[in-house]
């Protein structure tokens, strides 16, 4: 069970597993299987270093951000809440992670929804809530396990399709998919952006002064903004509270040195996604080939970032906006005040970045982005009270999808009890196998054709 569990919290080797599967499958030489391998778990591993770098240089800003404009109440993080789940359900989410990695790769097989969802920590979290809720509904063993991991591998296949008609237009083609929690803001957003902006106005067409030239270096702008973002922040918090933090440095020094660090880890994401897909590209097309035909590897969001570097900061700054607006109305509410979660809206704000620059250009981007710091806020403040009923007091996922599975099994569940869950399985089974008829009808109809055009060539 320990070793179910270790492998799949391992993305690294899950994606390596999948470039040397692969790569066997495509019949390279060993050298070739050998190199292509290393360098794509090197290159995951790159990419999750930065990411690592990112969240720990967002870890000083965030309860810096919070004493400086005197902000209280719950900060959205799926690491709290697998912490206490894996106490009280690790088997069951260990088991659903596993049958719920090969339901993915059923439903990719025979339906058209063909996403291969690689994002192991993302995973992880979805199993771990899934247990949770459907525990507390009344699920357990081996039932627990069937229920969960069904729905599991279809979020898996449906999330990435929800986002692909908008990730095409980034990557131009089908090769990736989106391999991150996020389809509702990613898709919602996507389309407000195209609704309201003007997508031949992008944000890396951002014309800049000649003696601002250096801000066309997206490491150079990076690096300045959150310079600007660490000092003001730094200097209105309280001076105990960042020397806590520094071990008594300079305040400026301190808050510069964060911002570079950001930078930095940002630098290292790109680079780590330029290797790993130059790698896991080509070897996912043996495996797919072979075992489940024309599928497209989902991965993590960072790997959308390098096609529009502008978008990736303005997004996160207008998802951070967002949220201050979407906390700022809570107390008028009867929902729980939610803190802006800096790490949640950087990652996903980028994403979204990226998603509305292609279909709104800047001014879809700016109110795309503005759409998911308020939606990554409210989510979050549905699903609070559920959370705590199901004993995870004080703390919620920040992720949208997350909290839209969970609002949605969770209260149907407490409306309907197992009746209600049933019934929504029993639509979404009926849904992929609609889906199944569909492929398989177009697979002999395709068929039919080239058989006819043989016939008439003979």
């Amino acid at each position: 069970m320990n070793f179910i569990y270790s492998f799949f919290n391992q993305p690294a080797v899950i994606i390596g597993l999948i470039a040397l599967i692969g790569l066997v499958a495509l019949k390279k030489p060993f050298s070739k299987i050998l190199t292509g391998t290393l360098k794509t778990i090197i290159g995951f591993l790159i990419l999750s270093e930065g990411g690592g770098i990112i969240s720990s240089a967002l870890d000083t800003l965030g309860p810096a951000f919070e004493n400086a404009f005197n902000i209280q109440g719950v900060i959205p993080a799926n690491e709290a809440v697998i912490g206490v789940a894996e106490n009280m359900l690790g088997k069951e989410m260990a088991l659903i992670m596993a049958f719920g990695f090969v339901f993915n790769i059923i439903i990719a097989r025979f339906t058209k929804l063909k996403y291969i969802f690689l994002s192991g920590h993302h995973v992880l979290f979805m199993s771990a809530l899934l247990a949770a809720v459907l525990g507390t509904i009344g699920f357990s063993g081996v039932e627990l396990v069937i229920v969960g991991s069904i729905f599991l591998g279809a979020v898996m296949a449906i999330s990435p399709a929800i986002v692909q008609p908008f990730y095409r237009k980034v990557t131009g083609n089908d090769d990736i998919a989106m391999g991150h929690f996020n389809a509702i803001t990613y898709s919602l957003s996507a389309i407000i952006s195209k609704i309201v902006g003007n997508k031949n106005k992008s944000t890396e067409d951002i014309k800049v002064p000649e003696q601002l030239s250096f801000f066309r270096d997206n490491t150079i702008s990076t690096a300045i903004v959150m310079m600007i973002i660490y000092v003001i922040t730094f200097l209105f918090a309280d001076a105990s509270v960042i020397n806590e933090m520094s071990g008594g440095d300079n305040i400026i020094i301190f808050a510069l040195m964060q911002s570079l660090k950001f930078t930095a880890g940002f630098v290292i994401v790109l680079q780590g996604v330029r290797m790993m897909l130059a790698e896991i590209v080509p070897a996912f097309k043996g495996i797919s080939d072979k075992l489940v035909p024309n599928a497209t590897p989902a991965l993590d969001v960072p790997v959308i970032f390098p096609f529009a570097p502008n978008a990736v900061l303005i997004g996160f700054l207008s998802s951070v906006v967002g949220a201050v607006i979407a906390f700022l109305i809570l107390p008028f509410t009867n929902l729980p005040v939610i803190i802006p979660g800096l790490i949640p809206l950087f990652f996903v704000g980028a994403g979204v970045g990226v998603l509305s620059n292609a279909t709104g250009g800047l001014r879809g981007t700016i109110i795309g982005g503005l759409f998911n710091g308020i939606m990554l806020i409210f989510l979050p403040a549905f699903l609070l009270p559920l959370m705590g009923d199901l004993g995870f007091a004080n703390s919620t996922f920040g992720d949208a999808d997350f909290a839209g599975v969970g609002i949605i099994i969770g209260y149907l569940g407490k409306l309907l009890g197992k009746t209600g869950i049933y019934t929504l399985l029993g639509i979404l089974i009926i849904y992929l196998l609609i889906s199944a008829f569909r492929l398989a009808t177009s697979n002999k109809d395709a068929q039919a054709t080239l058989q006819t055009r043989g016939e008439d060539n003979v």
